[in-house]
């Protein structure tokens, strides 16, 4: 059996949404949907809620959650993951579960780790459907080897189709992540590249130091709060949902 701890990186100070993840989602914090359900994920060992402020703890705290207080001066939630790792826990996977993404289910954590072999780094992607979504910064756009390994993640739309094409397939990376004990260690000693800095796309990284990132299909929908708007999304989201 394999160990498995999902962490929930919580940053406090989001660029676009400041303190989101405290906003009152249908009368509870963003972050408490997020923990009960990740508790909800059978395979899960271990949830633990990585913090970054006192404000943060004092939420967590109030509805029972597990938290680790992680340096402000993380740039992302892997860098969340791995200052976790660093104070002393061990997992055979460690999953990456944002704290902006209440409505994340069971199946899309069984895609998620259908294969646990042979892979660094294990991810998602879901067919794009809507033509605006293919040329929209806002979602990211993958393409992969005929093994589901991920060749690259872009914001731009990619294949680039020369002629008209009938048959377009894009793919939308859902930004949901498994991580093998060891991928985290080697992520540690990383430095940031030129791709990455471009694209403004951590998974970059991961490409460009060889690491190796399965990317499984699902199809699966959730819906991430990334600005105030989203939130009256996700409320009407939630009478939909069998809660």
């Amino acid at each position: 059996m394999l160990k498995i701890i999902c962490v929930i990186p919580a940053r406090l100070y989001s660029t676009r949404f400041p303190k989101k993840i405290l906003t009152l989602l249908h009368k509870k914090p963003l972050i408490q949907w997020v923990w009960e359900k990740a508790c909800s994920i059978s395979c899960f060992n271990q949830v633990v809620i990585a913090i970054d402020a006192e404000e943060t703890r004092e939420v967590v705290q109030s509805f029972g959650a597990n938290c680790i207080m992680t340096s402000q001066e993380c740039s992302t939630g892997t860098d969340r993951l791995v200052e976790v790792m660093q104070k002393g826990m061990k997992a055979d996977i460690w999953v990456n579960w944002q704290a902006d993404e209440p409505f994340i289910n069971e199946q899309m954590i069984r895609d998620l780790l259908q294969s646990t072999s042979n892979s660094d780094i294990w991810t998602l992607k879901k067919k794009i459907i809507k033509p605006s979504d293919i040329l929209s910064p806002h979602i990211t756009k993958v393409i992969c080897n005929y093994e589901g390994y991920a060749l690259y993640f872009s914001r731009n739309a990619i294949p680039y189709y020369r002629d008209q094409n009938p048959l377009q397939l894009y793919y939308q990376h859902i930004g949901l992540y498994a991580f093998s004990q060891k991928a985290l260690e080697k992520i540690s000693q990383l430095d940031s590249c030129g791709i990455e800095e471009a694209e403004k796309l951590e998974q970059l990284r991961f490409l460009f130091h060889n690491l190796r990132v399965r990317v499984n299909e699902t199809l699966e929908s959730s819906l991430g709060i990334d600005l105030p708007e989203h939130l009256i999304q996700a409320e009407k989201y939630l009478e939909l949902l069998p809660y």
